[in-house]
């Protein structure tokens, strides 16, 4: 299964995180699933960390890497047909961020791993 992490899941999942449930920690655990973070969540995390509302364990630049190295997992960059299925996206709300993973998660067919229920509006596969 191709799993698309919401921001906070990685997060979560690469602080040792409570918040992460239990069932969202064993698909990321699980070796069959291909485990992908969105360019997109990166620029979301610096952004939050620019503004004082994110802070991490180590400088991003060192972090960032290392995570997606040690945990296998994958960066899905963004890509034209991203944002032509973006465009059709109903307003169900206004979250740039979530609106381009939901866009790619469609895109892509991939599922989502996030605790947001906002994506099961848009029909996508979420898992938590």
């Amino acid at each position: 299964m191709n799993l698309l992490l919401d921001t906070h899941a990685f997060l979560w999942f690469i602080e040792g995180n409570r918040k992460l449930s239990v069932s969202a920690r064993s698909k990321i655990e699980e070796q069959e699933n291909a485990k992908w973070i969105s360019v997109a969540s990166l620029w979301e995390m610096a952004i939050k960390i620019s503004l004082g509302r994110l802070e991490l364990q180590q400088p991003f630049d060192v972090l960032i890497p290392a995570q997606l190295e040690t945990n296998g997992f994958s960066l899905l960059s963004l890509r034209i047909s991203h944002f032509a299925e973006a465009i059709r996206l109903p307003f169900h709300h206004r979250d740039p961020f979530d609106r381009i993973l939901a866009a790619q998660c469609l895109a892509e067919k991939m599922s989502m791993l996030s605790a947001d229920c906002i994506f099961d509006k848009y029909s996508i596969p979420r898992f938590w």
